[in-house]
Formats: structure tokens, sequence, C-alpha cells
């Protein structure tokens, strides 16, 4: 779609950036499926490229209707705050990280030179950064942050034409994107570049059409193609995993900040981010709230006091308490399958209960579990079917809680979960990154009515740590896995995210995967069978007698019908 031209000048108009993000959007949803089909591992969860066009897509509906005469500024504010609160996924969270510092370069302005504009696109790089704790040269932040600097080197060769300095954006990002194998070894031997590299080399080519041109990308999809692969998008479902670390001291606290103090708090998270995890530092004119797991609280209430007083201090022995609450608490550790409530209306709830808890799930039948296991809401999602930041905010407001607990159940939806809590003001938000079913499940069992929100959480997230994960599923496209070929519809088992079975019959790999881990513990006595669509309640229970007969006969072993459509099995062993 050509628009009508406008006089040229060395600056970029608010019109020209709205249809710059539109062309953008588009460019990647054209181009999506071949993104995701850059993801390395061959199980079905290619989703950076959906993820990334939904993201950009949601920002480009929200600008589509702005005024010709608005200021940059304006419009990219409304891009900023329509993709972080849609963003999916970790590559549509720090995009919409990217383009928030975009905003805040832009903000007040009416149009933008080369020097706004390499000065915002650093600044988007900064905010992408600062949101993963250890970010990983050969992703898409390398790309966004060689962009950047291709940008800023234009500028300082004395190009003052803002279409220029984006050429210079654009071929860093094309150079930085051909680098990434050489980065990561992964890549490396799977042939490929990075996927989430390769969606910001696309929605900046989009919108450097409209810069250069005027020209708007078509996505090539009508109306009802949109509409159908948003259908397909939440029917899909996958999960992938990973490990937790804890420490011995639940440390909080909140500084009264000295005015004439001008450090930044930035660099008290960066501090205790080297001394524990779970960091969490909020801040605003007044005060900084802090949450940090560690060994050494006294150490980061010492690098508190550099930013001012001491309001409130708290500091908890996770160990102690999750002891004294195994001594008094018998968990329940028997799973049925229960069937699936009527989804609940997203209307939002006055938080009158103290504790309440949001889950995300696929399948009625692992929706039904988790809220008979105490969820107020069941938001439907998975690897491929991420739920927005958006539809986490309004779980969060439809649970009558002062505390609301979300658990993502899903590594690749942690992010998105962990941008409701500042969005949230009147209760608290509080994020147990649980990266797989089974973790979700027994966090869940572990709930202690009695106990207050910090107790739960610390007891929660234990008994998610505690939990072994074995998956069955698929293999999406035929790949090369060490030195093993794996052929389309070969039946995959993976045992904690990590592959190591390659079978022909989902039974059979069932047994092998619950087997193994069963190895791992000598006093391993609960095993959980969840089984999807593509199992017959026959071959479920094929599996649980083929696995009581090479187990000891003291393991507990319970079938669930999870009832979602991607993995054939998906194994607890605790």
């Amino acid at each position: 779609m050509e628009l009508e031209s406008k006089d040229v000048f060395l600056v970029i108009q608010g019109y020209q950036f709205k249809n710059a993000v539109i062309s953008g959007s588009n460019h990647i949803a054209k181009y999506k499926k071949q993104v995701n089909e850059l993801n390395i591992f061959p199980v079905p969860d290619g989703d950076t490229g959906t993820n990334m066009s939904m993201t950009a897509g949601a920002a480009a509906d929200g600008v589509s209707a702005l005024s010709e005469d608005i200021g940059i500024g304006e419009a990219a504010k409304k891009v900023s705050s329509t993709m972080l609160r849609n963003a999916r996924g970790n590559s549509g969270v720090i995009l919409s990280l990217l383009f928030r510092g975009l905003a805040k370069g832009l903000e007040g302005l009416h149009e933008a030179g080369a020097g706004d504009l390499v000065k915002a696109l650093e600044l988007g790089v900064e905010e992408a950064y600062k949101a993963v704790m250890k970010p990983t040269e050969g992703t898409m932040l390398t790309v966004a942050r060689v962009a950047a600097e291709r940008g800023r080197e234009a500028l300082e060769n004395g190009t003052e034409d803002p279409v220029q300095v984006w050429d210079a954006v654009c071929a860093g990002a094309g150079d930085a994107l051909e680098e990434t194998p050489e980065l990561l070894p992964v890549l490396k031997r799977a042939g490929v570049v990075d996927a989430g590299g390769q969606g910001v080399c696309l929605i900046f080519e989009g919108m450097r059409s409209v810069f250069r041109s005027g020209i708007i990308i078509e996505s090539g999809l009508s109306e009802e193609e949109k509409a159908q692969e948003t259908e397909a998008f939440f029917r899909n479902v996958a999960a992938e995993f990973d490990s937790e670390i804890n420490f011995t001291y639940c440390t909080e606290f909140i500084v009264g900040r000295d005015p004439e103090i001008k450090k930044d708090p930035l660099d008290l998270r960066l501090f205790l981010e080297t001394i524990g995890d779970c960091v969490v530092v909020v801040d605003d004119e007044e005060i900084i709230k802090t949450h940090v797991h560690t060994e050494n609280p006294g150490n980061a209430l010492q690098a508190a006091l550099q930013y001012g007083q001491l309001l409130t201090v708290k500091i908890e022995n996770m160990k102690e308490q999750h002891r004294k609450a195994a001594e008094e608490n018998q968990a329940r550790k028997t799973v049925s399958g229960a069937q699936a409530q009527p989804k609940p209306a997203l209307e939002q709830q006055a938080p009158v209960e103290e504790l309440g808890f949001v889950s995300v799930a696929a399948g009625e039948g692992l929706r039904g579990l988790f809220m008979e296991l105490g969820c107020a809401v069941v938001v439907s999602g998975g690897q491929t079917m991420n739920p927005s930041t958006e539809d986490l905010l309004q779980a969060v407001l439809a649970t009558p809680a002062k505390t609301v607990f979300i658990l993502p159940n899903n590594k690749n939806i942690i992010m998105a979960a962990e941008q409701v809590v500042p969005l949230v003001t009147d209760r608290e938000v509080v994020v147990l990154p649980t990266r797989t079913i089974p973790q979700g499940v027994s966090a869940m069992l572990a709930f202690d009515p009695d106990g207050d929100g910090e107790e739960n959480r610390q007891h929660m997230m234990e008994a998610a740590g505690n939990v072994d994960t074995g998956l069955v599923t698929f293999a999406a496209r035929d790949s090369e896995f060490g030195s093993s070929t794996i052929r389309q519809g070969d039946i995959l088992g993976l045992k904690n995210g990590k592959l190591d079975y390659i079978e022909k019959d989902p039974v059979s790999a069932c047994v092998r995967v619950a087997r193994s881990l069963a190895r791992r513990h000598e006093d391993t006595s609960f095993i959980t069978l969840i089984y999807g669509e593509g199992i017959t309640a026959q071959q479920a229970e094929e599996a649980k007698r083929l696995l009581a007969a090479k187990v000891s006969s003291d393991v507990e072993i319970t079938l669930v019908d999870g009832g979602q459509p991607v993995y054939y099995f998906i194994i607890s062993v605790e």
C-alpha cells in the first residue's frame, strides 16, 4: 500500500512512525512461519515468530486509528503500552521492552531527527538487556544492540538523515543476525540463525519501507486468515523444562530514598543478582522496595544503605519454614482427573480474600485439575500458545484476593507474568516461576491455607523444585540431534527438558522416561501420568501397567486425563 507522498524533511513524523510499526508488524506476520522453523529443537514449540507477530500485531491494531497529525512521542507511547500488555512469550516481552525504551527516548517530541532516533533505539536496547538477568549474546538482544551501534556510527560519521540512519540500523541488524551462529554453538550445529534476531530484522525492515518510500508492507493475510491463525494459535500447547536454585534467606526491605543520593537502583539490582536470585527491585521517587533470596542478607542490607535509610526489613529462613511446614502438614499426593468446570467470566473482583491463584494450562482436564486444586482462574496457554500480559492481567483482576499468585507452568510465560506485577495497584501479585505442569501441580498441592503469602510462596516453590518432569511428544520436522537422526513423526522422550529417547510408540516412550526418572530417586513415591488427546484411555492404562512392572511396588502411579492437544504424556515423578 503506497501512501500519499509528503514533503521530505530530515525528520520522522508521528504518522510515519505509526505506519512504520504497522508495516513492521505486517512484515513479520508474512514470514512468521519461517521464523518459527528456525527454532532448533524438533518438538512442536517453534513459536518465536508467532509470539513476536502477535505482539507487534497488537501494537499495529492499537495505532491504526491514530490521527495523521499525532506527534511521534504520542505514537510511540501508544505502541509501547499496547505491546507491553499484549506481549507473548520471552521474545514478545523483549520486543515490547525494546519499544518501551524507544517510547522513552521519543517522549515529548512531535517529530524525530536522526539523533533522536538513535538515542531512542539505544534506550530500547538498554531496557531489553535490563529485563534479562543473564543476557545471552547471539540472540535478538545482540541483533538489536549491534543495530543501535551501527545507527550511532552513522550519526557520528555525519549522517543527518534519519532514513539513512535507519538504513544503517537495518544493515547492522542483518550483519549481527548472520553472526549469531558464531556466538551460539547450538545455532551453528543446527545450521540456523537466531529466530528472535530474525524477527527483529523483519520488523526493522518493515519500518524502513515506510521511512524510505512511504510504502506499508502487506502481510499477505486476509482478515479471515488472521482470525483462523489466531484461533489455531490458541489450540496448540507445549511445555519447557528447567531447574530452580533456592537460597536460604528470603530478604525483603524498603529503603527511604535520600534525595541527595543520585545512585541508580539498577545498580542495587545488579549487585543483588550476584549474591542471590528471585531479585525484584521496584522504585519510585520516595522508596526502593526490594526482594532477594540470598545466603548473605547482611550484604544486601549494607548495599541498600548506600541509597538511604532502611524503613522496613524482613528476613526469613526458607529452609526452616519448609521443614516446619513438612512436619505440620500432610500434602495430598493423589491427583485425580477432574471434570472441567465452566470457564469463569473474567470480570474484575474486589480483593476480599487473603490469597488467590491464577494458573496457565491447556486442555479441559488440566484446567479442571488446577481449579480443583484451588485456582480461581486458569488461563488457556502453553509453549506454543503463550497468553499475553493482558490475558494474565485480566485473570489476576478476576481473582478476589489481596495477594494473587500466578503459576505460569512454562518458562516461556514467566516474563509475561512478571510484566503484570507493576500493572496492578489494588492487590499484590506474586509470580511463582513454575516451569512445567507437574511443578505447578506440586506447588498447588503444597499450599497451606493457614499460612501467609510469604510462607506459602516458599513452601510451594520448594515443592515445585522437588519434581522431575518427563515429556512424550512427536517430532514436528526432520532434524539432527547429536549423533541421532530424527524423522518427522518420531516419538520423542524428554527428561527435564533433555531429549533422551527416540521411539516409534508413545506408550513405550512413556514407560522408558518414567522408569528412568524414578531411578534418579531411591525414595520415589509418586508417579503421575497426564495423557493428552492423542492417547486413548486404554493406552494410558497399558502405560501404567507396564510401568508398574518395572518400578517398586511402593510407588503409587496415578493417571490423569489432561485433555491437552499436543503432548502424548506429561510425567511427574516425586
